[in-house]
């Protein structure tokens, strides 16, 4: 593993545990919500307030049976996202990344995958999505250092996926018209497994 590249595969799950054990739930903000399609403001404060809203990030993630989330997701105006995600390999990554911004790819690392995607924020719908199957994201951890984070597979999408949100991005986004309107469709007639902010 490159020396630059953080380790967030030992102690996965305790790390998560840990976070998510401090946290409390809070519901998912869905696709119509302001928050969600806006760019957050950048991370300048880490402090024990970022701590906290990362244990709840934790905590949301899991009652949603997520894979990542973004603090947007939770209604708050952040750039920051955690993710719990297997790679290709079936290898568990978790961790936090304040500010991510995600390297362009030379041409040759540009292979795609059109997997099925789909986001806390838009329950019950899936579409596929042609992305990169490799991806590396550059930010800073709670502590405001810097890292960087690579990811191949399922979960290079996870980074791409929560990236995009911090920048206003939902992945119906990078849909055609007629893909967008029938993941809605999808959503409109499913009923959400977990609590959902309703768009008043």
């Amino acid at each position: 593993m490159d020396e630059a590249f953080v380790d967030d595969v030992t102690d996965a799950g305790e790390r998560e545990e840990a976070h998510r054990a401090r946290g409390t739930s809070r519901p998912i903000t869905v696709v119509g919500n302001p928050v969600l399609h806006k760019e957050c403001k950048d991370v300048t404060a880490f402090d024990e307030e970022l701590g906290r809203l990362i244990d709840d990030m934790f905590a949301s993630q899991r009652t949603a049976e997520g894979v990542g989330l973004a603090a947007n997701q939770i209604g708050v105006d952040l750039k920051v996202f955690v993710y719990d995600c297997l790679d290709d390999e079936g290898v568990r990554h978790v961790g936090a990344v304040c500010n991510p911004v995600l390297e362009e790819l030379p041409a040759e690392r540009r292979i795609l995958d059109d997997s099925n995607e789909g986001c806390l924020s838009v329950p019950g719908a899936y579409a596929e999505l042609a992305r990169p199957d490799y991806a590396v994201v550059r930010g800073q951890n709670a502590k405001g250092e810097p890292i960087a984070i690579e990811g191949t597979g399922y979960f290079a999408r996870c980074l791409q996926h929560e990236t995009d949100h911090l920048h206003g991005y939902l992945y119906i986004d990078r849909l055609s018209k007629r893909e967008r309107k029938d993941a809605l469709k999808q959503m409109a007639e499913r009923e959400p497994r977990y609590p959902v902010v309703a768009n008043d």
